[in-house]
């Protein structure tokens, strides 16, 4: 029995935490097929849930329902296994850098891989394959703070906003990477980063 694929395969899931994500790719040594099946009585077993063709995760179920980790925890472990870059894009990279308090019923996210849905429940996770321009900065900041800017928009950028952006600015230490990652943000939103560059430099 213990020497068997069945046993191999849920004593790994048994034996990992919660959140870790599974793929049939999660199991190299073993027939695709047979971990195929195996990955899908594993989740009428309540073991692990499905949140995308092929890709499970090892959710924990309370009395309340199932919890599932953060959208961004799961989208990292799908670009790990892809080989991909991600970014946030719209109200989740306005939420995560901290310009909003709501997090968004559904995540949106760029990808160099492929585009894919996520299913968690009732929210969605949504990865888009986005162009290489937008993994082409240098710097961690600059990307995600652009696509949270560009959601904002021009119209609605407030004094709140901009100083949030000062804040961002203020506490990063990606210094050597700013002057090349402003050229590829567009014209407006390196206008609000460059003045708050200068406000964050005079503090």
């Amino acid at each position: 029995m213990q020497n068997t694929v069945e046993y191999k395969v849920r004593t790994k899931i048994t034996h990992s935490r919660y959140g870790v994500v599974f793929f049939v790719s999660s199991f190299p040594k073993f027939d695709v097929e047979y971990v195929t099946k195996l990955l899908a009585q594993f989740e009428k077993e309540g073991l692990i849930t499905r949140i995308a063709k092929g890709v499970y995760v090892k959710a924990k179920i309370t009395r309340f329902g199932v919890v599932y980790p953060s959208a961004f925890e799961l989208v990292k472990e799908i670009a790990k296994r892809d080989k991909a870059e991600i970014l946030s894009t719209g109200d989740t990279a306005a939420n995560r850098l901290g310009f909003s308090t709501q997090v968004p019923m559904n995540a949106s996210f760029l990808t160099s891989g492929s585009s894919r849905k996520l299913k968690l429940g009732n929210r969605t996770v949504t990865l888009t394959h986005g162009s290489p321009k937008n993994f082409a900065y240098k710097g961690k900041l600059m990307p995600e703070l652009v696509q949270a800017i560009r959601s904002i928009g021009e119209d609605n950028i407030t004094d709140v906003v901009e100083r949030r952006v000062a804040q961002l600015l203020s506490a990063t230490p990606e210094v050597e990477t700013m002057e090349h990652d402003l050229l590829l943000a567009p014209i407006w939103v390196r206008q609000i980063i460059k003045r708050n560059l200068k406000n964050s430099n005079n503090k």
